[in-house]
């Protein structure tokens, strides 16, 4: 160790050292052209500094507000009357006895209004109708059991037709009145394809007659 006080240190030995350090700064030159080289920062390419255009989306097809479906007209009474306008074939054996009674019944409850359904009856007669197939001992039945093929018309040959469309079927009314369509208050209109069948609008007494007289009626509160 050189003390401070003392001359500076052995000057051999730090030319030495001086001789070594410009030989590797000559070396380093060298082999850098003689520039100094410091490490370069890459930049990022123009094309990444460009943002992106989003990606289009499809126009929404815009979707049409469905419109109500109407309500169903029922057209073929559950265990009621049938026949149209037209009615084809005969009545067969047995042949039904009179028409007796019409039964009346409410056979469908729609908006503002009702589908009543008309039955012509016979008996009272437990033979024919265990006959026609009604076995649970009834004495007033329909002519003939459901889906039977000369229903329609053996029920035609009893009732008639009707004074207001000339169809297969009775005559309806509501409150005396004929059956011509609502008007506000207690009223009724024939079905389009069945006779046995009409709707009827409000309250009151709402009947159904043959040809004969005979009818059936259903009081709506």
């Amino acid at each position: 160790m050189c003390e401070r006080a003392r001359m500076p240190c052995d000057r051999p030995a730090l030319s030495a050292l001086a001789l070594l350090v410009a030989g590797g700064l000559v070396a380093v030159s060298s082999c850098t052209g003689g520039k100094t080289s410091t490490p370069t920062e890459r930049l990022p390419g123009a094309a990444s500094l460009i943002p992106s255009a989003p990606a289009p989306q499809p126009t929404p097809t815009p979707v049409p507000t469905p419109t109500p479906a109407e309500e169903p007209i029922p057209a073929t009474p559950g265990g009621g009357g049938g026949g149209g306008s037209d009615v084809s074939g005969a009545c067969g054996a047995p042949a039904p006895p009179p028409l007796s009674r019409i039964n009346v019944k409410v056979h469908a409850e729609l908006t503002g209004r009702a589908v009543l359904d008309a039955t012509p009856l016979v008996g009272p007669d437990a033979a024919y109708c265990r006959l026609v197939g009604f076995t649970d001992g009834r004495s007033f039945c329909a002519v003939r059991s459901e889906g039977t093929a000369d229903r329609q018309a053996c029920e035609a040959a009893l009732v008639g037709r009707a004074e207001d469309t000339g169809r297969s079927g009775p005559t309806w009314s509501a409150n005396g009145k004929p059956c011509d369509g609502p008007d506000g208050g207690t009223s009724c209109l024939n079905h389009p394809d069945n006779q046995y069948l009409a709707f009827a609008y409000g309250s009151g007494t709402f009947r159904a007659c043959a040809e004969s007289g005979v009818c059936g009626e259903i009081k709506r509160p």
